[in-house]
């Protein structure tokens, strides 16, 4: 076993002395040593439960026979962190969280994980961190919330909430109403109920193959989670215990046909943008060769069959368990062949068609067939142009039909903060592209979600009219024509730091254009007096993180040389 390195032989007499004060036994010795990476944090609505998962998780795990080592990492409510500077620690928090998943394991030569994420950058930052590790590794997130209800029945969610202030701020709604959506929006523990980032990637947990089937579906704090979180632990000593552990190290399941499934499954469902950006990480982790062009190749070959909130506001994670989990979702994308990789392992043993084989679904009103699918490809798009060269993305799930295609003249804001100004001022109106740069992974730092002014666009009623771009990213309750990760970032010289208020910007999801209209000769002389925007930066974490960070098109990694 791994964990021999700290428990075997007579020089370690300091270790097994220091082992015992922490309450084990010499029965203990023989046992495999398992980390269990706890996410729980009091001020996240999706972890503030986690304490008790932990307590079963390592309940269970004694009982199966190895000894449990519980340790936290931290995390950010990207909610709460948003539409302040509070937003610039949410994408960096995800290499701490990934640093410190690597330094509990490796130094401690632990034999095997399970990570206990649920919301936001967690989940990326815990499977980044057990990639670098390598060993067998589950994860068991906490769980989606239920959804929301006014009084009269409407189900709302935390996107409702955000597109409330735009509402409010326009005068067309009231106090009272904006109380009630604030009290209603978010009824429980868990992570948002929506297909937002936390969602989608416990979602491609299960596609990955890396997680129990329903880990991105079933409701948090319910007794159907609980057993979930049992079978996990269970299942982790299992995995430890086999005579041939190494096959269930995480890069033996988290391959090059894992990644494949992920963006076929996110396609699927429409899920955020921000998988992108993650997934891309992930990939380099996993030393798989995945480049950004691949994906608008898997979306053409995989219909959109899963509309969720905030693409459909009626539709909730809850209501995907019902109608079948994604289990389902996989089963009728597989229909079609050759698109999913139907081979690949998985963390419970079999393969993932062995796991989908009986899978049927139980609502078509929710999950809709491949002939019956909302469009015949999927619900993310890489767009490329002069404005983006090395891609940007764009969640076409979320935009209506007469926004695919649109030209628009440019409103530039250098910052977030700008940009909500301007569109409360009503800077913004219908025709217009909002630009909002110097956000990007870089020139943030950190890349800030863009919730705040792509909700006050929605609220405001200019969803249907108006386009926005930035290179900074967006929540995953975004909705409308809101294009992000572009690349290269204004901060880095990219032409999106060239763009003037009234220049043309052009945009066509279906072949995958950004284009600013603007001839070769003006860029270059705007170029030759251009300087770029030096934000002051406080933060020693946040200016190493601007030092060493790549753009969104590379996942927004940290280089590990110079």
């Amino acid at each position: 076993m791994r964990s021999d390195t700290i428990k075997r032989g007579f020089d370690k007499t300091p270790h097994r002395s220091l082992l015992r004060a922490t309450g084990l036994k010499d029965e203990d010795f023989n046992k495999p040593f398992i980390g269990v990476a706890n996410s729980h944090i009091d001020i996240i609505p999706g972890h503030f439960f986690l304490q008790e998962y932990g307590r079963i998780v390592k309940e269970a795990i004694r009982e199966a026979g190895g000894v449990p080592f519980e340790f936290n990492t931290i995390g950010v409510d990207d909610g709460i962190a948003m539409g302040h500077d509070g937003m610039l620690y949410s994408l960096p928090s995800r290499e701490l969280i990934a640093d410190s998943i690597e330094t509990v394991m490796n130094a401690h030569k632990l034999d095997g994980l399970i990570c206990i994420p649920n919301c936001d950058k967690i989940v990326p930052g815990m499977l980044m961190g057990a990639l670098r590790v390598n060993v067998p590794t589950i994860f068991v997130s906490g769980g989606p919330m239920k959804a929301g209800h006014k009084k009269d029945g409407t189900p709302i969610d935390l996107a409702t909430a955000f597109e409330a202030v735009g509402k409010h701020a326009d005068g067309k709604m009231s106090d009272e109403e904006l109380y009630e959506i604030e009290c209603e929006a978010c009824p429980s523990g868990g992570s948002c109920s929506g297909m937002f980032t936390a969602n989608s990637m416990n979602t491609l947990c299960e596609a990955m193959g890396v997680a129990l089937p329903g880990n991105g579906t079933v409701l948090a704090m319910t007794p159907e989670r609980i057993e979930m979180v049992k079978t996990a632990a269970k299942r982790i000593v299992e995995m430890v215990k086999d005579e041939n552990a190494e096959k269930w190290n995480m890069r033996n399941i988290l391959n090059d046909k894992a990644i494949h499934n992920a963006f076929v499954i996110d396609m699927a469902m429409g899920g955020s943008s921000n998988t992108v950006l993650h997934l891309l990480s992930i990939a380099k982790e996993a030393e798989v060769d995945f480049d950004i062009t691949k994906i608008n190749e898997i979306s053409e070959k995989v219909a959109h069959i899963a509309k969720i909130s905030p693409s459909l506001s009626t539709v909730h994670m809850d209501d995907i368990n019902r109608a079948g989990g994604v289990n389902a979702v996989m089963k009728e994308v597989s229909r079609r062949g050759g698109i999913l990789h139907t081979d690949a392992m998985t963390v419970t043993g079999e393969t993932l068609g062995e796991r989908i084989k009986d899978a049927v679904i139980k609502d078509p009103n929710i999950i809709h067939t491949n002939e019956n699918a909302y469009s015949p490809v999927g619900g993310l798009s890489i767009l490329f142009g002069n404005l983006a060269e090395e891609g940007a993305v764009v969640k076409t799930a979320g935009i209506t039909p007469n926004m695919r295609k649109f030209k628009g003249s440019a409103v530039c804001f250098n910052s977030q903060q700008e940009a909500i100004a301007g569109i409360v001022g009503h800077k913004v109106k219908a025709g217009d592209v909002v630009v909002i740069r110097y956000e990007g992974p870089k020139g943030g730092p950190g890349m800030q979600e863009m919730l705040a002014p792509t909700a006050l666009i929605m609220g405001m009623g200019l969803g249907e009219s108006v386009a926005l771009i930035t290179d900074g990213r967006f929540s995953g309750a975004t909705r409308g024509a809101s294009i992000g990760h572009v690349s290269p970032e204004a901060a880095e010289g990219g032409l999106i730091a060239l763009i003037e208020d009234g220049d043309e910007i052009e945009l066509d999801v279906d072949t995958h254009l950004l284009q600013l209209n603007v001839g070769y000769e003006v860029l270059e002389q705007r170029r030759l007096h251009w300087k770029p925007v030096k934000k002051e930066i406080t933060s020693k974490w946040l200016k190493r993180y601007s030092l060493l960070v790549s753009n969104a098109s590379n996942g927004a990694a940290l280089k590990t040389e110079l």
